[in-house]
């Protein structure tokens, strides 16, 4: 066994509880610091599992996780009068992110998952790194992991200068509906199938996923419809401003978006949506809106730290790689540092990874391209 460590990660969603899982397992002392003061169970819906997902849940022990979901029987594309113009019997289970989120953090212990605690930033310190924190309290660790997402503070810090996302031209509106609140004969054309809408600059797509706390019972599951949309950069502000005229920089969370904003969401899928989408939208009370981005790091490792997931390439959701993504992350991280130094352990991971993470990105850049 090599020297144990002193791992510090920042951001506390799945990408960091992966990371911090494996290398608690390796014994590590493992610390993650999540910003947000209540955690974020309670936050996903469903996720298409990928390879690399089954992958680290075996490896984590938690591979039962991947029969908890709601099977798509077959995929459908509406017309825009509702009638279906295609269809695929191609039947796929959307997982619970609710229930793998609480699974994996449930390999934590609490003290190791520190909530309410942004790190404002992290410098080196002779041979370790200083975290400094927004309480003014202070850490170090011998290895700083960025899995603080798409506005990533690590990444800043690792590449040496300004590296912000750069945004896309379109957001993703969402809704999350409880099963019963859709009505019956938009719920007998949506639900139990992975449904489609492809129009001029933009696409809708709709699949019903687990009840909050895992539930696969009829009734008590819910309906998860996302809709892209352009919106020009100049409008992205405006888009991103809450019900209290708060401006945010990447999404507005349920129960943010203004009561007027949601009603024009609401007409306006009257007149582009087919009706099941349209009623569906209608039936989300709390609309969210999520803000699309790009970024690829130059590097993934730079003195003790490092990058995972999305802090280190922000890719298009259309690619439903994203938490597959950070998994492989967190295995590669894992296994290197099991075998080498910290130093080349660092080389070694940003030699696998960085070549993975450039192709994904671009490949839903190209996904894009047909879709918006």
């Amino acid at each position: 066994m090599r020297k144990a460590l002193r791992i510090r990660i920042v951001g506390g969603s799945l990408g960091g509880l992966f990371a911090a899982v494996l290398l608690r397992a390796q014994g590590h002392e493992v610390r993650i610091y999540e910003r947000s003061a209540t955690g974020l169970a309670g936050c996903g819906a469903g996720l298409v599992a990928q390879q690399g997902l089954f992958a680290i849940l075996r490896a984590i022990g938690c591979e039962h996780v991947a029969h908890v979901g709601v099977v798509a029987h077959e995929r459908i594309t509406f017309a825009r009068d509702g009638t279906i113009a295609q269809r695929q019997a191609t039947p796929q289970m959307q997982i619970s992110w609710d229930n793998l989120f609480r699974t994996v953090r449930g390999r934590l212990p609490d003290e190791d998952y520190v909530t309410g605690r942004s790190v404002v930033s992290v410098s080196p310190e002779g041979s370790t790194v200083a975290l400094a924190l927004d309480d003014g309290t202070r850490d170090s660790a011998d290895l700083v992991i960025g899995a603080d997402g798409v506005g990533s503070l690590i990444r800043e810090a690792l590449v040496g200068g300004p590296a912000s996302s750069r945004y896309a031209g379109y957001v993703a509106w969402r809704g999350l509906v409880p099963e019963d609140d859709v009505p019956a004969d938009a719920a007998a054309q949506l639900f139990d199938r992975f449904c489609f809408n492809m129009m001029p600059d933009s696409h809708v797509l709709g699949y019903t996923v687990t009840g909050p706390n895992s539930e696969t019972q009829r009734g008590q599951r819910r309906y998860n419809w996302v809709w892209y949309r352009r919106t020009p950069g100049e409008d992205l502000g405006k888009a991103l401003t809450d019900a209290n005229g708060h401006a945010h920089e990447f999404s507005l969370a349920p129960g943010q978006v203004s009561a007027s904003r949601r009603q024009a969401l609401v007409d306006d899928a009257v007149v582009l949506l087919p009706p099941p989408f349209a009623t569906a939208v209608a039936a989300e009370q709390r609309p969210f809106i999520q803000a699309i981005f790009d970024y690829e790091t130059p590097r993934m490792a730079n003195g003790r730290l490092a990058l995972p997931g999305d802090a280190a390439f922000v890719v298009r959701p259309h690619t439903a790689m994203g938490v597959a993504k950070a998994a492989g992350d967190a295995m590669a991280l894992s296994s290197a540092l099991s075998k080498l130094p910290l130093e080349e352990a660092l080389k070694a991971y940003e030699r696998e990874r960085l070549p993975a993470g450039a192709e994904i990105a671009a490949y839903g850049r190209r996904l894009a391209e047909r879709f918006v």
